[in-house]
Formats: structure tokens, C-alpha cells, sequence
């Protein structure tokens, strides 16, 4: 009986319910700290740093680029590693054990210098934490569901960057420094234990295993992906694995025209996120006089729509493709991008700064919150379909080990590379020549990321790759 409690534990430990679970719970937090720290930041900088607020601009670009910066090398080294690796838990604790002590390091603000090194091991940290856990969902998922799964898993994430602004701008002004800090903390013990729980199959990365012996594994273990299980059950003979291996993975990701626009679209992305994290709150305060609490609420206003429709853009683009809702998410999104500067003391177009000037500015994040539902994660989605489109053309196109992690470490490249230009972009904007401009920067962006998408987004359904049980 012991024995059999002992199996259903671990059965329950290796489900592809908690693989899910896990993976989107880690995505949730980091995004959550991302967001997090930005209606904080002032307070952080003027209050605990006794820094000048003429600085606070800066700074606030400063420690918002170096997330970026250091993801751009971070993100190939650690997808290389990743697929290589027989364990994906391991890497996933090893980064939530950055993300800690990083979180600690930028929390307790102990100088400006222990701020940035804080921010470095967030970012590296994150950069694990994004790539790892994007291929174990999109593994369990499979081609067949990817848009459902990527869906899904995006309205937790969108649920990160939705709250974790809002309860940091709440929580300073209500309860204090620490009350508000004490939230990302909890939910990176959360990360621990969910991590901690997972009981993991060897993966057939480094190894090649019979027929015979992958129809007698356990029936029940739902770890193994498709593209896993595929691995294991077909004999590969050690000169072809060989020779599909040398062929390279980025070569062959590369050598496809709708990459480009995939990673374009994601840095794209990245570099509007950025840049508005970067001016917003100090535009909002100098236009509107808002403190932290209704900074963060805002918020609110471009994420709540993307959290409740990111299932139905991931169901309408396993039904149509991306073409079409990519390309008309970023071209509603560039004239509201420029209206946002109408709001304002300069009582442009009559709107004015008052209560009526404060609800055009909020009704327009809402209008770009909608627009986005439907361009955001585009460009991962692009490229997991190339990934899995090759792949079944040719199972062992990009190796034994596959490619999911480093297809999200060129996703993560790409993103990091937005991170970093756009508080470059919008921060050197708005300190010169004003918030205006920086928006209508960010318009133009919008408009050839449209051009972009309508040209070399795929036009058609996700190819499905054959699941195992289809091939016997």
C-alpha cells in the first residue's frame, strides 16, 4: 500500500498539470517583478538612495535599460545550455536562486551599486527563468495547442505585469516600503516549492533509447512531449544525428525569411514596454500630479483587456494564423500611441489636464490594452511554429536535443534587445524634447511593425506534428 501511495505521489509529482503550473507561475513572477519595480523606483531613488530628482529620469532609464543589456548575452549561452541539459529543474532553481538574491539586493537598496548588480542577477535570472519555462510549456502543449497553451499561459502573464505595478504603487502608499516588497518575495517562495515538487524523466537529450524500451516506459508519464517522445522512439543512426547536427540551429533557423519579422516583433514589443515603463510615471506625475497608487492603477488600463482575451487570440490564431491579427493589433495601436500626449497642462485640442483630460488619458491606455491583446507574443508564436514546421519535415533537424530552448533564447535575445532601446529611445526622447515625441516614436515603431507582420506573418494554421500514439 506504502508502495502505491509512494507511485500515485509520484505520478502526481511528474503530471504535465504541474509542468504547466510551474512553468506559467515562474513567467507570472518574473513578469510581476518587472513590473513591480517601476511606480517604486522614484520612491527608491529620491527617498532611499537620497538621490536628486532631477536624476530620477535617468536613473529610472538607467536601471530599466541594464535589464535588457544583460540579456542579450544571456539569452543564447543559457537556451545553448538548456537543450543540452538532461534536467530542466535544475536550471529553473538555479535561476529562481538568482532572482532572490538579486530581489533582496534591489529591495534593501543599500547603494546604487548594489541597485545595479541586483538588477544584473534579475536579469539574468529572468532571462533563465523565461527560456526554461517556455519550452517546458510549449513541450507539454505540443503544435496542435500551442496557441492555447500560449494563451493561457499569457493571461497569467499579462496577470504579472497587470498587478505588479499596481500593488507596488498600493502597497507603498498605503502600507510602506517592506509591506509592499514582502509580495514578490512570497511569491518566489511560492516558485521554490512548485519547483522543488517536480519529478522529472530523464530527458532523451543525451541519449538514444530503443523502440522497444520507449513502449515500455510508463504509459502514464505525462512529462514527455511530443517532440520528446518522438526522439525516443525513433532509432536514429549516430552518422545522420550527426550530420543534422552540424548543420547548426541558428543556421537553419535563420536561413527562414520569417524569422526576421518574428524577432522583430518581438523586440518591437519589448522596446513599447519599455519605453512607457520608462516615461510614464514621471509624465504622469508632472502632468496630472498622481503619486504612486493611481501611477500603478493605470496600468491596469493597457493589461486587464490583454489578460482576458490572451485564450481567445491564442484560439483565433490556431484557427487563422497571425497575419491578420497581428498586423491590425499594431495598426490600431499607432494613432493611440500619439494620442496619448493630448491629455496635458498644454490643453491640447481643448482636452485639457483636468478630470476630463485624466479619463481621455485612461480610455486611450484602454484602447491600446485592447489593440495589443492581439500582437502580443506574435513573434513567439511565429517562431515556435517555424520550430515545429521544420521539425516535422525532419525530427532530428536541429539535433537529439531539439530546439525549444534555444528558439526561446532567440525570443528572450530579441526581447532583451527591446529592453534595452527603448528607455534609451524614450527616456533621451522625453528628457529633450518631451513626452510627445517619445510617443510619437513609439507610434512610428507600431506602424512598421504592422507593415511588417502584414507582409511575412504566416496566413494559415499551425502545422501539427504528429503525436506519439498517431505514429505507432
Amino acid at each position: 500500500m506504502a508502495g502505491g501511495d509512494n507511485g500515485e505521489a509520484r505520478s502526481w509529482r511528474r503530471s504535465k498539470t504541474l509542468i504547466i503550473f510551474t512553468a506559467t507561475l515562474g513567467l507570472f513572477t518574473e513578469n510581476f517583478l518587472y513590473g513591480f519595480v517601476v511606480p517604486i523606483l522614484p520612491y527608491m531613488i529620491e527617498k532611499r538612495l537620497n538621490l536628486d530628482p532631477a536624476y530620477t529620469q535617468r536613473f529610472t532609464t538607467e536601471l530599466l535599460f541594464i535589464l535588457g543589456l544583460v540579456s542579450v548575452p544571456a539569452a543564447p549561452i543559457i537556451g545553448h545550455f538548456a537543450d543540452k541539459t538532461t534536467s530542466r529543474k535544475i536550471p529553473l532553481l538555479i535561476s529562481l536562486v538568482g532572482c532572490t538574491i538579486g530581489t533582496l539586493l534591489v529591495a534593501s537598496t543599500p547603494s546604487v551599486w548594489a541597485v545595479y548588480l541586483g538588477r544584473i542577477l534579475q536579469g539574468i535570472s529572468g532571462v533563465g527563468a523565461w527560456i526554461v519555462g517556455f519550452a517546458m510549456l510549449t513541450d507539454a502543449a505540443g503544435p496542435k495547442h500551442l496557441g492555447k497553451a500560449l494563451g493561457f499561459s499569457g493571461s497569467f502573464i499579462t496577470a504579472g505585469v497587470l498587478t505588479g505595478p499596481v500593488i507596488a504603487g498600493a502597497f507603498l502608499q498605503w502600507f510602506g516600503y517592506w509591506a509592499a516588497w514582502s509580495v514578490p518575495l512570497i511569491f518566489i517562495a511560492i516558485c521554490f516549492v512548485a519547483r522543488l515538487a517536480i519529478v522529472e524523466d530523464r530527458r532523451p537529450a543525451q541519449t538514444k533509447v530503443s523502440t522497444t524500451a520507449a513502449l515500455d516506459r510508463d504509459e502514464s508519464s505525462p512529462l514527455l512531449s511530443s517532440d520528446a517522445y518522438r526522439n525516443e522512439r525513433e532509432v536514429v543512426a549516430p552518422e545522420e544525428a550527426k550530420t543534422q547536427h552540424s548543420r547548426g540551429f541558428y543556421s537553419i533557423m535563420f536561413s527562414q525569411g520569417s524569422t526576421y519579422a518574428a524577432l522583430f516583433n518581438v523586440a518591437a514589443f519589448s522596446l513599447v514596454i519599455s519605453g512607457f515603463d520608462t516615461t510614464l510615471p514621471v509624465h504622469l506625475r508632472e502632468e496630472f500630479g498622481w503619486r504612486s497608487a493611481p501611477i500603478g492603477l493605470i496600468f491596469l488600463g493597457i493589461q486587464i483587456p490583454s489578460m482576458f482575451l490572451a485564450p481567445f487570440v491564442g484560439w483565433l490564431r490556431d484557427r487563422v494564423g497571425l497575419r491578420w491579427p497581428t498586423t491590425i493589433g499594431w495598426a490600431v495601436s499607432t494613432p493611440l500611441f500619439w494620442f496619448l500626449v493630448v491629455p496635458g497642462k498644454d490643453n491640447f485640442l481643448g482636452v485639457g489636464d483636468g478630470a476630463r483630460g485624466q479619463a481621455a488619458f485612461a480610455v486611450t491606455m484602454v484602447g491600446i490594452g485592447l489593440a495589443w491583446s492581439f500582437a502580443r507574443g506574435a513573434g513567439t508564436f511565429q517562431l515556435t511554429m517555424i520550430m515545429h514546421e521544420l521539425k516535422a519535415k525532419d525530427p532530428n533537424v536541429f539535433g537529439p536535443g531539439g530546439g525549444s530552448s534555444r528558439t526561446f533564447s532567440m525570443t528572450e535575445t530579441s526581447f532583451a534587445i527591446g529592453l534595452v532601446l527603448g528607455p534609451l529611445l524614450t527616456g533621451a526622447l522625453a528628457d529633450v524634447v518631451g513626452f510627445y515625441y517619445a510617443t510619437c516614436a513609439l507610434a512610428c515603431v507600431s506602424a512598421l511593425v504592422s507593415i511588417n507582420s502584414w507582409i511575412y506573418f504566416t496566413h494559415k494554421a499551425p502545422v501539427r506534428e504528429p503525436l506519439a500514439d498517431e505514429e505507432a
